[in-house]
């Protein structure tokens, strides 16, 4: 549970990059250094780095985002952080996307992208 003594707001880092299971390539590093950064600039602190193989288009059906979603309803963490909306779920499953974050919303939580050019966005981009 978050202490309310605790200054720093925790966030998972969600990373859906490589397409290859057990394979860390060059996507996933630089989303990790990317997050990571990211919350640094902001005073976030990563509770966890979780990661999932890209392909899958319904986040509920990824072990790794249904491990974001059980930090979520622990209260564990107020934010997740991840590259662009994509990796929660493509554009062709918008809808999923959508679920997902509005879902994260409910429980309180913020939805931010680390990829500079949304860096300002916070909540779902439509």
């Amino acid at each position: 549970m978050i202490s309310r003594g605790d200054t720093a707001t925790p966030a998972v880092l969600y990373v859906c990059a490589d397409r290859a299971p057990g394979v860390v390539g060059s996507a996933t590093q630089c989303a990790q250094a990317e997050g990571r950064a990211f919350a640094q600039e902001r005073g976030l602190t990563i509770a966890e780095v979780v990661t999932d193989t890209y392909g899958e288009p319904d986040p509920a059906q990824r072990l790794g985002w249904r491990r974001v979603r059980q930090l979520v309803q622990k209260g564990h963490v107020t934010a997740v952080l991840v590259r662009w909306p994509s990796a929660i779920a493509p554009e062709s499953a918008h809808e999923l996307r959508h679920r997902e974050t509005t879902w994260l919303q409910d429980h309180g939580v913020r939805v931010r992208y680390t990829w500079a050019p949304l860096t300002s966005m916070s909540g779902e981009a439509r």
